[in-house]
C-alpha cells in the first residue's frame, strides 16, 4: 500500500476521539434547537442574544410583582 505519509508522521501517538456518551466534553454544553427555532436564530450570537433578552425581561417582570406580605396573627379579626 503506498500513501503520501512521510516517515517522520507518528501516527501511534494519535489519540482518536470516541463518539457517543464516552466522548469528552470540552466546556461547552450544546443544545439542539428544533428545526423552527433554528430558523430564526441563525447562530449562536443571535441564541444567546434572545436568551439574554427574555432573561432580563423575566428578572424585570419579577422586580414588578408584589411580594407577599407576611400574615400579623396579632392584628384583629375582621
Amino acid at each position: 500500500m503506498e500513501d503520501d505519509l512521510r516517515a517522520e508522521y507518528d501516527l501511534k501517538s494519535l489519540r482518536v476521539r470516541r463518539l457517543g456518551s464516552g466522548r469528552r466534553s470540552f466546556g461547552e454544553t450544546t443544545v439542539r434547537l428544533d428545526p423552527d427555532v433554528a430558523a430564526m436564530l441563525p447562530d449562536a450570537d443571535a441564541v444567546n442574544e434572545a436568551l439574554r433578552f427574555l432573561i432580563r425581561g423575566m428578572h424585570n417582570h419579577q422586580a414588578l410583582i408584589p411580594k407577599p406580605q407576611a400574615s400579623n396573627s396579632n392584628a384583629p379579626d375582621g
